[in-house]
């Protein structure tokens, strides 16, 4: 076997077959370029391009709203990022035009709701704080987390709802920004799901691990209620909560299909929103649950700008 290689010449341009442009199909067409909007920016969703994650948005709001005509739900899954980032004004009108139908949170998001209801202001120097052990030692705030713990056993209730009468109950000074207080008022259900051991509450003489636990597990309960709704046509969106609402969902959502099980056919809208693709999320929230039945988004980008353009995507395509 000779181990010379063949002596090539150049390939001649001159004989390659060609076609008119015309006939050729092209994926970017100025139809779909973006624009300026009007001055008083109100068709700023329209003048964005038509490439990529909008068409993906658009079409997840579609969805979203098309199950909010039919009366099924569109559930809010929180990190606590969201709240430190100022946007609950923003869900709390999502609530108000009846696009939002519940929420769920980490314990993280109870802490920071917690904090700024009672203090108007939140989220600490974790930095500083961790060299010299003063990082999450606020008295105050570990007492008004003992006391929703408390109330959900007394009242034999969930620590979303057991916030929300607490915060409501004791007069809160910044309760109209508090999405705990402001579903209350709603009636609309809000679910709390902890980890022991994960939050500064932890630290503290008062933190009661067995309330805090009976209070998340009555939550989760009442999310698998939730699920089974959103599981018939509803959507749901985790927005920066990377491990334990992901996981949760996913054991809500079996439960559900458990006990729903040959009743109904799943058809369910997920979307996950963060600052970084992230397994669980992509997994649990995206993939698995709409393998089968329904559709899964997932977008990266910043909350403080993706939640708002969201919420105007969303109360864009209400109003039609």
């Amino acid at each position: 076997m000779s181990g010379r290689l063949k002596k090539f010449e150049l390939a001649d341009l001159s004989k390659v077959k060609r076609q008119g442009s015309p006939r050729r199909a092209n994926r970017t067409n100025i139809s779909q370029f973006g624009r300026q909007e009007k001055k008083n920016g109100s068709d700023f969703f329209e003048s964005l391009p038509r490439f990529l994650k909008v068409n993906e948005l658009d079409e997840f709001v579609g969805r979203v709203v098309k199950a909010r005509r039919k009366g099924r739900p569109f559930h809010l899954m929180l990190g606590a990022h969201t709240i430190k980032v100022g946007l609950s004004p923003v869900i709390i009108d999502l609530m108000k035009r009846g696009l939002v139908t519940g929420l769920s949170f980490n314990s993280a998001g109870l802490i920071h709701e917690l904090e700024l209801s009672f203090f108007g202001g939140t989220s600490e120097d974790v930095q500083a704080g961790l060299e010299d052990g003063s990082f999450g030692m606020v008295r105050q705030t570990a007492e008004l987390f003992d006391s929703v713990c408390q109330l959900a056993v007394t009242d034999n209730i969930g620590l979303g709802r057991a916030a929300g009468v607490f915060i409501r109950k004791e007069n809160a000074p910044y309760r109209n920004v508090s999405l705990f207080g402001q579903a209350f008022g709603m009636k609309l259900p809000v679910t709390v799901h902890v980890g022991i051991g994960t939050d500064i509450v932890a630290q503290h003489p008062e933190f009661d691990a067995a309330a805090a636990a009976t209070g998340s597990h009555s939550d989760f309960r009442l999310l698998a209620s939730i699920c089974s709704e959103i599981d018939r046509g509803g959507a749901v969106a985790n927005i920066g909560s990377a491990v334990i609402l992901p996981e949760v969902f996913l054991k809500a959502l079996t439960v559900a299909r458990n006990l729903g099980h040959g009743r109904y056919k799943s058809n369910l809208t997920t979307a996950n929103f963060d600052m970084i693709h992230q397994y669980r999320p992509a997994q649990n929230i995206v993939n698995r649950p709409t393998a089968k039945s329904g559709k899964g988004y997932n977008f990266v980008g910043h909350h403080e700008i993706m939640i708002p353009l969201l919420a105007w995507a969303l109360r864009r395509e209400f109003a039609r």
